[in-house]
Parts: C-alpha cells; structure tokens; sequence
C-alpha cells in the first residue's frame, strides 16, 4: 500500500513530519468571469491539505503542492520529502476529497478550471499567516491540472481581485501543465515561472506551454521552460510508461483565450463571453475532432532523476 491510500489519516508523516491538517475556505466558480468579477458571490466550499514544516527556528520557506487528474498521488508526496530534506516546508492540498471527486481524467469539468485555480490562491493565503511560515518566501509546484492552476493563480488579473496585489508568490515551478486557456495579457509581477514538460507528451500541447511561457515574458515576466527529450506524461512517476485508457484528451484543440475579466474568446469567430464555461469549448473540440479516449503516463528511472535534480535547483535558486 503506497503512502497516497493514508494521505487523508489523520496522522499522517513524511520523513517522520507529522502533517498539520489545514482546512480552509476556497469557492466554486463557474467560470473565470466569476471568480475574477464576484469572487465573494462564488459557491463557497472547504478543502484541506498538510502542512508539513522542517525544524527551524525560524519561519520557514514554503512549496504549496497542487496534483493533477489523479489527486494526490505518491510522486507528489516524493517530491515534498524531497523538499523536506532541504529544510523547506510542504503544504499539499487535496482538491477532491471534499468535493467528492475520485479522479478527472475521464471528466475534467465536474468542477472548473477556474476553481482549481481559485484553490491555489486559498491556499496561499491561508499559509502566509502561518506562523512558522516566512509570507515573502512562498512557491508554488502543480502537476497537470494543478500546473494548469497554479499558472492562473499567478497571474495578476485572476490573483489581485481574489486576495489582493499583496498575495504574491515567489515562484511558480508548473509540471507538465494544460495551457489550453490562456489569458491574453498573461502579466504576473514578480512571481518567477518554469515549466518542465516532456515531448511526447500525449495529454496536452507542448506547443501552448511553449507559447504560454513566451507570452509571460512578452508581458515583462520572469519565465522559463524545459522541455524534456523522449518523455511523457507523468514522467517523474516511479511508473513504467503505460496507458490509461479512459483519458479524455483533447491535445491539438485550439487555446481559448481570455480577457483580462476572464470571458473567454471563441477561437472560431472572435465573439467575446463571460458566461461560457470549460465544457463549452471542451465539448466544440470533441464535435470537431479533437476529442480522444487514452493517453499515457510513466517514465524512467533516469527521467525521473533529472526532474528532482531541476525541481530542487529551480526552489533552492528563489530560496
């Protein structure tokens, strides 16, 4: 049984860290526009993660961790020992448990994009008054969906009207992130971002990553990205390569693009909506071929060193 099945215990260690059980207050939003225009209107919920803190005397830098499709999986709890190790605090929230969602990788739209991101921000918010935690010293690191969510929460038109220009990461380290909605002005102040995505990636567009961390350059930003040859998805995953048949992917749709209130731009005709949401376009790309069943997830013993040697250097580097 792997460390994931007793994550939700409530007494729960990582190299022998006993994790704080944080439960706070995040939404719902139907669609950007939403959150980014009423956030306090937004359908409240309560999520939780765990805070695991190294032993310092002072407050300590922080990664919050965000998982993709699967929710919290063994790779992510790796990588926060890892973190551990080099005396840096992990809080790693669990987005499913209390929205009663198993997995969305056969459904990515029974909660929203938005609300992933919204997630994040909670989150950030929430652990900067911590008392063990240093508030100038806080990242980031999302796997999938979660890349995809902390890539929004970062930037300044989705962060500022939800917790305010003060609330501010020190970096973001996005992990084979869906960049298929793009803000169009994609500025987010000094929040340094990478993002690590192998080539044969079969979930999403290397290319919209690609253009996704030139585009936060364009607007004034600190951006990097590393592509990594022969990989899939997943890759940090102490898995062989193999397939999950019941994916639903839609890699070579187009990007929907989104203003700076969050409606989103039809890449068809260019007419501008604030009441479209995620299965709008999610299900234009299906009716017009985009939409496929399996993709595949795993990688090497090898690849998998590499990630850890780039994650740490990227977190060590803002710390």
């Amino acid at each position: 049984m792997g460390m994931s099945e007793n994550f939700n215990s409530e007494y729960f260690e990582l190299s022998g860290i006993r994790g704080e059980c944080i439960d706070f207050g995040t939404a719902n939003p139907v669609n950007y526009t939403e959150a980014i225009m009423t956030p306090s209107e937004c359908e409240k919920i309560r999520i939780n993660g765990k805070l695991f803190l190294p032993e310092s005397s002072e407050p300590s830098p922080a990664v919050i961790m965000v998982p993709g499709s699967l929710g919290v999986s063994e790779n992510h709890l790796t990588h926060a020992e890892t973190l551990l190790s080099e005396r840096i605090a992990v809080f790693v929230v669990d987005p499913f448990s209390n929205r009663s969602v198993q997995s969305t990788v056969a459904n990515q739209t029974q909660y929203s994009f938005a609300a992933s991101a919204f997630d994040v921000l909670a989150a950030l918010h929430t652990i900067r008054e911590h008392p063990q935690i240093d508030p100038t010293r806080i990242s980031a690191q999302g796997h999938s969906r979660g890349g995809a969510a902390i890539l929004t929460a970062a930037i300044r038109a989705f962060a500022d009207p939800i917790v305010g220009p003060e609330c501010v990461f020190k970096s973001i380290y996005a992990v084979y992130p869906w960049c298929g909605h793009q803000f169009i002005t994609p500025y987010v102040g000094s929040t340094r971002v990478r993002a690590i995505v192998g080539e044969l990636d079969d979930w999403l567009s290397v290319q919209q990553v690609q253009s996704q961390i030139q585009a936060i350059n364009l607007c004034g930003g600190d951006a990097s990205i590393r592509i990594m040859a022969g990989a899939s998805h997943s890759f940090d995953k102490e898995e062989f390569l193999h397939e999950l048949p019941d994916a639903s992917v839609s890699p070579n749709a187009p990007t929907i693009y989104l203003t700076p209130d969050g409606s989103m731009i039809d890449p068809y005709s260019g007419s501008v909506s604030s009441v479209e949401t995620d299965r709008t376009y999610f299900l234009k790309a299906v009716e017009a071929g985009h939409g496929r069943r399996g993709a595949h997830i795993g990688g090497t013993k090898e690849q998998q060193e590499t990630f850890r040697s780039d994650m740490l250097a990227f977190h060590k580097s803002n710390f």
